[in-house]
Formats: structure tokens, C-alpha cells, sequence
């Protein structure tokens, strides 16, 4: 029961930290990015779901298919060997290279068919793969201009300088939501790790996993020093 991911339970958590976003601040940008993750999430879940499932009616065209071509084959193989004529040395290798090239070609067309459910399942993970790792940036790209040095330093903004109203308070619960929704980002990419076990979709979710703790890392710095700048520390 506590093995695996629940897509359902990600899915409860995202929204419930988007209500906490909302209600504390309705006007934030970051609402709507949280808005999109739930979405994300959502589909996630259900290509998972896609993914998981057995496609019978490919797995079933691709056995055709493999049939269609071993009869082909084997008349061939037929055909050449009820033939009377005699056949020179030259000629024969000649014969034995034509046939291990084709043998090379039923080869790669039979490695192409039987692989087939598994590419298209791995493309649709890294479509939903490539968002959540967009969506990432997109997370951090809310928390750049929120810079606790200026709680600690004064100065004059310019014309260009992002606002900077809120309170240490306010500035350590915005980072924190930032840094959860990373968090969430990651155990959402996840779960295409868990239903589909391929070394390039498990590659991918490393690589988000990775890019995601490291904003987080940068984001908790970032917690610490609004924290100190609060309490008047150094």
C-alpha cells in the first residue's frame, strides 16, 4: 500500500496547496501556475493509466504482421531450395551474402515490430515528461524576483525594479509554496517511472527529479536568510 505512488493522492495535495495559494494570495500569478500543475497532474494520471494497459489490437496487428513476414521468409527459403539447378561456388556465396543481408533487414523489421507498443508508450511519457519539466521552470522563474536581501538592505528601486510588498512572513510562505510545488512536480514525473519501466523515461524522471531539488535547494537558501533577515539576524 505505501510501495507505490498514488496519482490520486499527488493530484489532493496540489490542489490543496493551490487553495492555500488563493487564499493568501488571491491576485499571485503563482495561483495559476499551481492551477496548471494540478492539470498536469491530472493528465499525468491518466496517461499512466494509457500506459499501464495492454493495447490489444497493436499487440495483435504486430503478430500479423511478424506471421506475414516469417511465411514470406520461409517461401522464399522454399522456393530456392527446390530449385534443380546447380549453382557454381561464385554464385552460391554471392546467394549466401544476398541472404544475410536480408536476414539482417527481417531482423531490424522484427526488432522494429515487437518494440513498437514500447516506443509509442515512451513517447507519450516524454511529451508529459517535457512538460513537467517546462513547468518546473516556469516555478522558478516566480521566485527570482523575490530577493530577502531587500528586507535587509534599503535602497532606492528603480523604474524597472519588480514590487517587493510583502512581509518576511509573506515572502517565507510564498518561497515555501514554490518550493512544494517542485517538490510535487517531481513526485508527479514519478509516476511515469513507476508505470512504465523504461531506461530512457527513468533517464528523464532522474533528470527532473535532479533539476527539481535543486530549485528547491536554492529556494530553502533563499527561506533561511528572509527567516534571519525576520528576527533582525545576522
Amino acid at each position: 500500500m505505501y510501495r507505490t505512488l498514488d496519482a490520486g493522492l499527488i493530484l489532493a495535495t496540489v490542489e490543496r496547496l493551490q487553495a492555500r495559494i488563493r487564499e493568501r494570495f488571491p491576485q499571485a500569478g503563482l495561483n495559476k501556475v499551481c492551477a496548471e500543475v494540478a492539470q498536469v497532474a491530472r493528465e499525468t494520471d491518466d496517461r499512466c493509466r494509457w500506459i499501464e494497459r495492454p493495447h490489444l489490437l497493436l499487440r495483435g496487428g504486430v503478430v500479423l504482421a511478424l506471421a506475414l513476414l516469417v511465411l514470406s521468409v520461409v517461401g522464399v527459403v522454399l522456393a530456392f531450395a527446390g530449385l534443380e539447378a546447380r549453382i557454381t561456388f561464385p554464385e552460391l556465396i554471392q546467394v549466401l551474402e544476398a541472404g544475410l543481408n536480408d536476414l539482417v533487414l527481417v531482423g531490424a523489421a522484427i526488432f522494429f515490430l515487437v518494440t513498437l507498443e514500447l516506443r509509442i508508450k515512451r513517447s507519450r511519457a516524454l511529451q508529459g515528461l517535457h512538460e513537467l519539466r517546462a513547468l518546473a521552470h516556469v516555478v522558478d522563474m516566480h521566485q527570482l524576483t523575490k530577493d530577502p536581501m531587500r528586507l535587509r538592505v534599503e535602497g532606492d528601486d528603480t523604474e524597472s525594479s519588480p514590487r517587493r510588498d510583502l512581509s518576511p512572513f509573506e515572502l517565507t510562505r510564498y518561497l515555501d509554496y514554490c518550493a512544494e510545488m517542485l517538490s510535487l512536480v517531481g513526485k508527479t514525473a514519478a509516476l511515469y517511472a513507476q508505470h512504465l519501466d523504461d531506461s530512457v523515461v527513468l533517464s528523464a524522471v532522474t533528470e527532473i527529479e535532479q533539476l527539481t531539488s535543486g530549485l528547491s535547494v536554492k529556494i530553502w537558501q533563499k527561506v533561511a536568510s528572509t527567516r534571519n533577515a525576520g528576527s533582525g539576524g545576522g
